[in-house]
């Protein structure tokens, strides 16, 4: 063979080399990655080919699949209730992809997931249409509808809890939103969308694990607890050391409370009863910003929680004296979540222990069989088992005969904690009201629970947490407690 001819043969050899090395790369390196891409039409297509698995209330599917009347995806997901579980399940969108659980579970509910191999290689042999699984939930449906009752028109959350195991009861949002308005992939569907988005009221904001609030005098329990934790007081009917007026440290502004009520060296429990602003700023003064920020933390504060939908950390912050006191009674830059202040009522009731918050409680294939089955997990101990007790003794107080009276269940031992969290320049916006508490039977404690109420429309004098907010914690806990019984 002559040179040139030689020169083209290398050529061409070393051509169909870099083809054979391309196709490999394409088929095996990346088949995994262009499979999944997001612009790969026929993983999309595939994906809405078949039913999509539901998600499971008390045993009934809150989700469905509906055929599409035009387009490439044969289905589409709608809801029952869009709007009463939108802040549970999130959306799943053909154009606009999928939020919360919806997201999160997207393997099991189209099928896809690693857990259904086998189900989806039996498939293959028997000619069974493809399906997806189910995620079951531990919410209860008379719980969540009760906290939406109790919110109607107002903007605001609730958070209920199981204080034994952490499973998620009630998880409320309002305004909230319809999914189902946006789940197709028409034009119609997109304005439907740019028109939640647009909506100064944000329906599609999930307050209950995605917005913080200063937690006003809910907060007031955990300074309490940092007190008994940390020695600095062990008798809840003791008189503390707590002079009136208070100023606050490294200033000469006094600490007001609100009206004249019994707050000159009150004891824990009397403070907590009347909700004293100087008793608890000068405790978490004397602590000091260090060990507030440790009992903080024992409950859940500064990192996110995972439910398993992610919740916005909860910060009690790193600050000065004047601000570590105002910040020992909710306000000051101390900000939550109400997922946060559930976990502080739950730990309290629960005898100090903090368990993991959740809501899937099952994953089942889709002939129903259990794929996965939680297990409670503890996050740590918030105070010892005998401390929680005396404050559960001072919440009870307050339910008996303090600020949150209207808390109150037939039949039922319920200790709570009001707020009225200030915000705004100089307290400038209308407060937020604020409820925690929980119920205590014979069994123990069934529920907890944290309700935020922002009332734009209310007056300014009438908003408070007992007042607001402690009849929709009233309302959820009572139906947790019937469903019980």
């Amino acid at each position: 063979m002559n040179k040139p001819l030689r020169r083209i043969a290398i050529f061409c050899g070393i051509l169909v080399l870099a083809l054979l090395i391309r196709d490999n790369w394409l088929q095996y390196v990346r088949a995994d990655e262009l499979n999944s891409h997001k612009y790969n039409r026929r993983v999309q297509i595939e994906r809405y080919a078949h039913e999509r698995g539901d998600i499971i209330v008390d045993g009934k599917a809150i989700t469905g699949s509906v055929e599409t009347e035009d387009g490439d995806f044969k289905y589409k997901r709608v809801w029952k209730d869009g709007p009463l579980w939108a802040p549970v399940t999130g959306y799943s969108s053909q154009a606009f992809d999928s939020s919360q659980l919806e997201n999160l579970e997207d393997g099991i509910l189209t099928g896809n997931s690693d857990q259904l191999f086998f189900d989806r290689t039996m498939s293959m042999f028997t000619g069974e249409k493809k399906q997806g699984g189910n995620v079951v939930t531990t919410l209860s449906g008379a719980a969540q509808k009760a906290a939406f009752k109790g919110l109607g028109e107002k903007k605001g959350a609730v958070v209920a809890l199981d204080p034994q195991t952490g499973a998620i009861l009630a998880l409320a949002s309002t305004p909230s939103y319809d999914p189902s308005v946006f789940a197709g992939n028409s034009l119609k569907d997109s304005d439907a969308r740019q028109e939640l988005l647009k909506d100064k009221d944000k329906p599609m904001l999930n307050r209950a694990l995605r917005e913080t609030y200063p937690p006003g005098s809910t907060f007031k329990v955990v300074t309490a607890a940092a007190a008994l934790e940390n020695g600095l007081y062990d008798d809840i009917d003791a008189k503390t050391e707590s002079p009136l007026p208070w100023t606050l440290p490294q200033t000469n502004i006094p600490l007001q409370n609100e009206g004249n009520i019994p707050c000159e060296n009150a004891s824990l429990r009397e403070a907590l009863r009347v909700s004293c602003n100087s008793v608890f700023g000068k405790v978490s003064d004397d602590l000091g910003n260090k060990k507030m920020i440790e009992q903080a933390d024992k409950f859940g504060f500064n990192k996110e929680v995972f439910t398993p939908v992610r919740a916005d950390a909860s910060i009690y912050p790193e600050d000065n004296k004047p601000q570590n006191a105002m910040a020992g009674i909710g306000q000051a830059s101390n900000r939550t979540t109400p997922l946060q202040m559930a976990m502080v009522a739950s730990a309290i009731a629960n005898d100090g222990k903090l368990m993991q918050p959740y809501m899937v409680a099952k994953r089942q294939a889709p002939n129903l069989d259990d794929i996965y089955t939680a297990e409670p997990e503890e996050l740590g101990r918030a105070l010892s088992g005998e401390n929680a007790q005396k404050v559960q003794q001072m919440m009870e107080t307050v339910v008996e005969k303090g600020t949150g009276t209207r808390a109150q269940i037939p039949g039922v031992t319920v200790g709570g904690k009001t707020g009225t969290a200030q915000h705004g320049l100089n307290n400038s916006e209308k407060p937020y009201a604020w409820f925690i508490s929980y119920a205590k039977t014979d069994n123990g404690s069934p529920v907890a629970v944290a309700v935020v109420v922002e009332d734009g429309n209310a007056n300014r004098d009438d908003i408070s947490g007992g007042g607001l907010a402690a009849p929709i914690a009233r309302d959820v806990m009572k139906a947790v407690v019937d469903g019980k019984q």
